[in-house]
């Protein structure tokens, strides 16, 4: 699976760089919160054959239907997420090569499945 690193100069906003993360991505559905509502989200997931799945923002002039139910599922991967991020070596990427980190975090992925199965 490739691996998409985005480098910027400096602070830039999530939302700004969230097309060349899903560019190419083949879903069903983009769960994500409020802070990705644009109207060029939306519409590049349409267009890649998605549904977004994104609460509008309060101040939209139309707003957009949403899944709440599907909605609710971006907090297990919120979870998994923060769970994989509590071992060290993952957080602190002591691993130098993408290889090696990839590893490291199929492991912990690994010691997280055998704890729920």
């Amino acid at each position: 699976m490739p691996v998409r690193v985005l480098a910027t100069a400096g602070p830039v906003a999530d939302c700004s760089q969230a097309g060349k993360l899903i560019e190419g991505l083949a879903a069903e559905h983009l769960i994500a919160y409020k802070g990705y509502d644009s109207d060029a989200i939306v519409a590049q997931t349409t267009r890649q054959g998605m549904q977004a799945q994104i609460p509008p923002r309060k101040n939209r002039k139309q707003q957009r239907v949403w899944d709440k139910d599907l909605y609710k599922l971006r907090h297990l991967v919120e979870n998994a997420i923060r769970k994989i991020k509590e071992w060290r070596g993952i957080v602190t990427r002591y691993a130098k090569r993408s290889a090696s980190f990839l590893a490291a975090v199929h492991v912990r992925c690994l010691m997280l499945w055998i704890n729920i199965s």
